[in-house]
Parts: structure tokens; C-alpha cells; sequence
């Protein structure tokens, strides 16, 4: 079995700043592309940073210049450093990664709970 344990969502006020975390555990052979999407309601889902295992990194443009994704590859954790926070960031932030279980499998996709994440004074 494989979890994603996200943590660090909170309410926090616009301006203001968050921190979330996201550790994977189990199973583990090796882990390809780490990454942050969001969901608001009534909105789909959206890809808000990834980072794969080269160390590139990709955001949308709604987040680049105030949010930060980093990695530790130690730990299996990626997070995500959010600065400058909009009412417009509030949503439910999903961890997902790219695992590999083993030497002879594919990388399969993985999801976390999510972690509400409101902005609003």
C-alpha cells in the first residue's frame, strides 16, 4: 500500500502565507513527478505545481512569483510554499505522485485527502 499524508492548510488572511507538507509512505521503489492541484467549488480540478524527479519545476500561471513547490527526496515529501495568498487561492489542495512500487512495475498515480486551505479576512 502506498499514502499520501498532506498537512499545513489552515485559514489564513490575504497577504499572508502557508506551508503545506505532504509525505509519502509504504510501498516504495522510487517516485517520478511529486505536485499540488486545488479544487474550489464548483471548479474542476487544477494542477497548481509539479515537480518531477530531475528537479524542474512547473506552475500555473495564476501562482508563479508567490508559490514555491520544493522537494525532499530523503523523506518522500514534497511541499508547497504559498505566499501572497488571494481569496482566490481557497480551495481543497491535493498531493498526488507518480510511484513505482517495485523494479518491474509501472508508475501508478497517487492521491492524498486534501487540505482545506481558506483565505479571507
Amino acid at each position: 500500500q502506498v499514502q499520501l499524508v498532506e498537512s499545513g492548510g489552515g485559514l489564513v488572511q490575504p497577504g499572508g502565507s502557508l506551508r503545506l507538507s505532504c509525505a509519502a509512505s509504504g510501498s516504495i521503489f522510487s517516485i517520478n513527478a511529486m505536485g499540488w492541484y486545488r479544487q474550489a467549488p464548483g471548479k474542476q480540478r487544477e494542477l497548481v505545481a509539479v515537480m518531477p524527479r530531475d528537479g524542474r519545476t512547473n506552475y500555473s500561471d495564476s501562482v508563479k512569483g508567490r508559490f514555491t513547490i520544493s522537494r525532499d527526496s530523503a523523506k518522500n515529501t514534497v511541499y508547497l510554499q504559498m505566499n501572497s495568498l488571494k481569496p482566490e487561492d481557497t480551495a481543497v489542495y491535493y498531493c498526488n505522485a507518480w510511484i513505482r512500487r517495485s523494479i518491474v512495475s509501472m508508475a501508478s498515480d497517487y492521491w492524498g485527502q486534501g487540505t482545506q486551505v481558506t483565505v479571507s479576512s
